[in-house]
């Protein structure tokens, strides 16, 4: 069975009915490094958030693990956009906040256990802090004397914190300079090439997808008033060089292009 099962999944907003999403058919194995491709305004990010369980489909469903999860929980990482961190609450403790509030709740400083286990969850949260490329002079550190790419690494040590099978990036790294990009993405490709979890990453940026994937998922509208389905599946299995690049990037908005025409012209004969 696949890690994640996505049958027949469709997302519609407002009244009138709004499509997103329609009939989207995808199988995610164990250890996969997906890239989800596509215009602004696609449906990326929302894909990510039904299967975060953030959101709920309008028909479909997704399982993992063949099981169907109705909210967010610890088997699923997540990385937004825009960095989630506490303005008022050092490296350390953002990175620990979300398992310490999982374990003891609001109130969990009462509780007689609450220190004990607090002090096993920093010590696992520097070693995350090394990890990423920061040291323990930033543990004290607040997000606002953070260069953008510290505070995003600090954002991927807290969704590491809970070691999920699953990782899911949106967006992650498309507010940073080209340079910090860069390392970023470097980052994340070392951490999945060690850790081997499955990583679902939202970009729209085609080079960051070849760079980075396993295999590219592209999401695209065949017009204005239909929502988004899997345009192309393409497993891309080795990193891809520089030099490669620019004719790659040409090849796979091509197979893009194809398989649109393609899917028109059926859709015109039914």
């Amino acid at each position: 069975m696949s890690l994640i099962q996505i049958q027949s999944l469709s997302l519609s907003y407002g009244n009138p009915a709004r499509s997103v999403l329609r009939n989207i058919d995808l199988s995610i194995e164990p250890g996969e490094f997906i890239c989800v491709v596509g215009q602004t305004g696609c449906g990326k990010s929302t894909l990510l958030r039904l299967i975060l369980g953030s959101e709920k489909p309008t028909s479909g469903r997704v399982l993992i693990d063949g099981v169907e999860h109705h909210r967010p929980d610890r088997t699923r990482g997540y990385v937004p956009q825009k960095y989630a961190l506490f303005p008022d609450r050092t490296v350390l403790d953002n990175i620990t906040f979300g398992p310490e509030l999982t374990e003891f709740g609001l109130l969990g400083r009462l509780r007689p256990a609450y220190y004990e286990r607090r002090s096993v969850l920093r010590a696992k949260a520097l070693t995350y802090l090394n990890r990423i490329g920061l040291s323990q002079a930033d543990a004290g550190k607040y997000p606002d004397e953070l260069s953008g790419g510290m505070q995003q690494r600090v954002a991927i040590a807290q969704a590491l914190m809970n070691e999920p099978g699953i990782l899911l990036m949106d967006e992650a790294f498309s507010a940073l300079d080209p340079g910090t990009r860069r390392e970023m993405q470097s980052l994340i490709r070392t951490l999945w090439l060690e850790t081997r979890s499955t990583i679902l990453f939202v970009t729209h940026n085609m080079q960051e997808a070849l760079s980075l994937a396993t295999r590219i998922i592209v999401l695209a509208k065949d017009g204005p008033e239909t929502g988004s389905r899997v345009a192309l599946d393409l497993d891309r299995p080795d990193p891809c060089g520089e030099d490669d690049m620019p004719q790659l990037i040409r090849d796979l908005e091509r197979h893009v292009d194809q398989s649109l025409s393609a899917n028109q012209v059926l859709t015109a004969r039914s």
